[in-house]
């Protein structure tokens, strides 16, 4: 595995690889969910390229950037055994030389759930990403389904931009207690690991509430709240997965997502559950 740490050292690489190139980005503190979208990648792909930067611009004031897990050397060694060709690991001025002033707005997309609790995210996560294509210039790209609204936002940028990449999801990879994996899921203490998956059985409950023909959206979500405790809830919704704005009566015959984020602690969680209308 080749590391580079600046693009143009990423682009020498870039060039050396046959197709299809396979792209995987991520923040670190790597876990099975990380790994599973290199093992996709790895099906689908000739050649694979996997990035590690935490991403300042997705972190809003207050948020954890400072103590968010890092672990560069675990990251590059199980990055290797993935069989990942190169590994880019860009610093801060890297990605973001003093004096950049462009950034990725997204539209409505990002208006509602993550993008209304977390102002700025999405330009952040679109931003990066951008980048990180013009740099890569990969055939495809690989993420995971558990950040949905994130995904619903990157495949908006590709069409809306005609970025010529094919925009892979990758199902959740849980814990077999039902806990979605986070690299976040390290600040959690024994008490809050416990009752952290309430959240996936709160989100199961609305899920199943509206397939089985509940259109009261609002008072589902109701009866799905009192699943949560000791988690604190932040949102629970059920959306249009290419619009995300909250309804309050569910469609028949639609494709939709429970989306859902709570707090241990202070450890913010966030999952989704697909469900299907009747």
């Amino acid at each position: 595995m080749r590391t580079a740490a600046t693009v143009a050292q990423l682009r020498e690489a870039r060039a050396s690889l046959s197709g299809p190139v396979g792209f995987v980005p991520t923040m670190g503190a790597l876990h099975e969910g990380h790994l599973s979208l290199v093992a996709r990648a790895r099906e689908r792909c000739a050649c694979v390229v996997a990035s590690v930067f935490v991403n300042p611009l997705q972190f809003g004031p207050g948020e954890d950037f400072d103590r968010y897990p890092r672990t560069p050397a675990a990251d590059a060694a199980a990055l290797e055994r993935a069989g990942v060709d190169v590994l880019f690991a860009p610093s801060r001025d890297e990605m973001y030389p003093p004096g950049a002033q462009f950034t990725v707005r997204p539209g409505p997309l990002a208006a509602y759930l993550e993008g209304d609790r977390r102002p700025g995210f999405f330009t952040g996560v679109a931003t990066v990403v951008l980048k990180l294509f013009n740099a890569v210039a990969p055939d495809a790209a690989f993420f995971g389904q558990k950040d949905a609204q994130q995904l619903a936002v990157v495949r908006r940028m590709v069409r809306d931009l005609d970025l010529p990449i094919d925009i892979v999801a990758c199902p959740i990879v849980r814990e077999p207690d039902g806990l979605a994996m986070s690299s976040r899921n390290a600040y959690l203490t024994p008490e809050q690991r416990a009752a952290a998956p309430r959240l996936h059985a709160a989100l199961t409950l609305l899920a199943d509430a509206i397939a089985n023909g509940a259109r009261d959206v609002d008072a589902a979500v109701a009866r799905a709240e009192a699943a949560l405790p000791p988690l604190k809830m932040d949102y629970l919704a059920v959306v249009d997965p290419a619009v995300f704005e909250p309804l309050h009566e569910a469609p028949p015959h639609a494709a939709l997502l429970a989306a859902g984020a709570a707090f241990a602690g202070a450890t913010r969680l966030i999952d989704n559950v697909e469900v299907r209308t009747p």
